[in-house]
């Protein structure tokens, strides 16, 4: 096994400093400490901050911007469908600086979509809620959300049903009323063909006869006994999309 000190490394450093950026802790344009108040809060040496800096250079969030050090860039990364939920439950924040969304359709559909009906245990023209959303940047589209509910769990949250943003996360009203857990499965992405709805949605001006392809992640949720709901989200070309769970 490869030795490792125990106090803080440049990893640890720049991963303090990424979780705030995703949590919207800090916004684009936000000075980070300097570096020697960065020393001073982790007890590292120099050379071990500016790895870290260099870390979170490389992986666009942060920028050099002359006498005021080091800011927060304006990135590409979009945090939406479960790392929202994880930055809700870390902050309240629903969503980051400069994040907005528009677009919200509630709609009672008859489910085909392999996937789907394999997701919740669902047969082929089963009735479901679908609630769409569009996830926006500095007014950017830069993400199609689309949420799968089956009637179990709309019984328990009518709510995801009724054409108006939630204001409560699905899976906290579900626990609280039924006394079940809800848990998360595994997240899942892959890349394929974006429908003409998507396109529309995400201002991509493709002709019709170009495929344009997108990045696609999906999870289920499942409380004890059966599946509760399939989320989908559609990343708008060049957007950078967080995966860790």
């Amino acid at each position: 096994m490869a030795y490792r000190s125990p106090g803080k490394g440049y990893a640890d450093v720049a991963d303090h400093f990424r979780t705030r950026i995703k949590n919207g802790d800090l916004a684009p344009g936000d000075s980070l400490p300097s570096v020697t108040e960065i020393r001073d809060q982790f007890d590292v040496a120099a050379k071990t901050v500016s790895r870290a800096l260099g870390v979170l250079k490389t992986e666009g969030l942060v920028t050099s911007r002359g006498s005021l050090g080091t800011v927060v860039a304006k990135s590409s990364l979009v945090i939406t469908g479960a790392d929202r939920l994880k930055r809700m439950a870390r902050n309240g924040l629903r969503y980051a600086p400069g994040e907005t969304s528009t677009g919200h359709r509630v709609l009672r559909r008859s489910v085909y979509d392999a996937e789907v009906c394999k997701a919740l245990d669902l047969e082929p023209g089963d009735e479901a809620i679908v609630r769409i959303r569009v996830f926006q940047q500095d007014n950017r589209p830069t993400s199609v959300g689309v949420s799968v509910y089956p009637p179990h769990t709309v019984s328990a949250v009518p709510e995801l049903a009724e054409d108006v943003r939630m204001t409560q996360q699905f899976n906290e009203l579900y626990s609280e009323r039924t006394g079940q857990e809800v848990t998360k499965g595994q997240r899942l992405a892959y890349a394929r063909q974006a429908s003409q709805d998507e396109l529309d949605a995400l201002d991509i001006p493709a002709p019709p006869h170009v495929a344009v392809a997108v990045i696609v992640t999906t999870v289920t949720f499942h409380d004890d006994e059966r599946p509760l709901g399939y989320w989908e989200d559609v990343y708008a070309p060049g957007s950078k999309v967080p995966l860790s769970e």
